[in-house]
């Protein structure tokens, strides 16, 4: 069994929980967060020594952290990994792309939003709204003309970029600017195992 230790509402624990919803992999999930400490408490620190959510643990009892390796993982050998070379290098390109110029401002600016006790300048806050656009406007760029983001078909890559992407508003991007990027975010909530950021995990069985 694997189990998914998460912040439900964190975005990058979100894709973990899609990418096994879509590969109809069975898991279980333990809440832990940086907000109560429990991801500096020894007994996690030695699961995953960066002390960050996500972290998973295989069933074979190893250990793997960081979001964007994690899908990489489950979807080796997949029809969520492209089979043609270029398509899967273009792949990793997004991922790298989500992890550097995508997350580090629409994520820190939904989570400045979002989270009260975290607060910021409004120059950090207007820079992160530039910086974020910036983003956006890549992929709109892919978007505009075609379906998905690596190559031809719904990829791990859609997946890494959607779960930040879909939440924007919350940091006050206005995805009304990117009719590329809103047309795509229906097509992902509309693949069959979609599931929602707010959705419990399916059932173990």
């Amino acid at each position: 069994m694997i189990t998914l230790y998460q912040q439900h509402d964190s975005g990058n624990c979100y894709k973990v929980r899609l990418v096994l919803t879509h590969l109809d992999r069975p898991f279980r999930t333990v809440a832990v967060s940086s907000f109560d400490g429990s991801t500096r408490r020894p007994e996690f620190l030695a699961k995953n020594p960066i002390g960050k959510v996500p972290t998973v643990q295989l069933g074979d009892g190893r250990f793997l952290a960081e979001s964007n390796a994690i899908l990489l993982y489950f979807g080796e050998g997949t029809a969520l990994f492209p089979d043609d070379a270029y398509d899967r290098a273009k792949a990793y390109e997004w991922l790298f792309f989500e992890q550097y110029s995508h997350e580090p401002a629409i994520a820190v600016r939904r989570a400045l939003s979002v989270y009260p006790e975290r607060q910021a300048t409004p120059e950090r806050m207007a820079h992160l709204l530039e910086a974020g656009n910036r983003a956006l406007a890549v992929m709109e760029r892919r978007l505009g003309d075609t379906d998905w983001l690596a190559g031809h078909a719904f990829s791990l890559a859609d997946i890494s970029l959607y779960a930040y992407t879909h939440m924007a508003a919350d940091g006050g991007y206005d995805l009304g600017r990117f009719p590329g990027i809103s047309r795509w975010l229906m097509r992902i909530a509309a693949t069959p195992r979609h599931l929602a950021i707010e959705a419990a995990a399916p059932a173990a069985g």
